[in-house]
């Protein structure tokens, strides 16, 4: 389903005004009734805004360079948490949790994910072929540098 949200709120975001369901649907070619169940989670979660009435339908509810490919993300799967006890939203049921020697590194994977996404727009996502999206260093030495701007 997220693969689904994604596209949609793609396609959104390259558009002005509403769209009804029907038409997002046929243009995206994602089946009907899976493009309104993805449409009102997205709407649930505030990614888009639902209008009633003859030019009703789905938009936006930021423009594309406000909403991050996280929020879609989370508008359909929850927390992003690469694993259980990374959630910092629910309590983690795993048993090894208390003995684990690298759940302060499983932590910081899922920070720097959530980092990753939080920094790609719906609007890089509707340019195709645009530069690259994020930036990944090979060691805390390069990825300070990236931060830094000095490659």
């Amino acid at each position: 389903m997220t693969d689904y949200a994604v596209v949609l709120a793609t396609h959104l975001a390259g558009t002005d005004g509403a769209h009804p369901a029907r038409d997002l649907a046929v243009y995206t070619q994602i089946p009907e009734p899976t493009a309104s169940k993805v449409l009102k989670k997205l709407a649930r979660a505030g990614v888009v805004t639902s209008h009633r009435g003859v030019k009703g339908g789905y938009a936006l509810a930021r423009s594309p360079q406000q909403i991050g490919i996280h929020e879609v993300i989370r508008a359909i799967e929850g927390p992003i948490a690469v694993t259980e006890c990374s959630d910092e939203s629910n309590e983690s049921s795993c048993e090894y949790e208390t003995n684990c020697g690298v759940r302060a590194n499983w932590q910081r994977i899922n920070l720097a994910v959530q980092s990753a996404l939080s920094k790609i727009t719906l609007a890089d996502m509707a340019v195709p072929g645009t530069a690259e999206l994020v930036s990944l260093a090979r060691s805390g030495t390069e990825a300070d540098r990236l931060r830094a701007g000095l490659e």
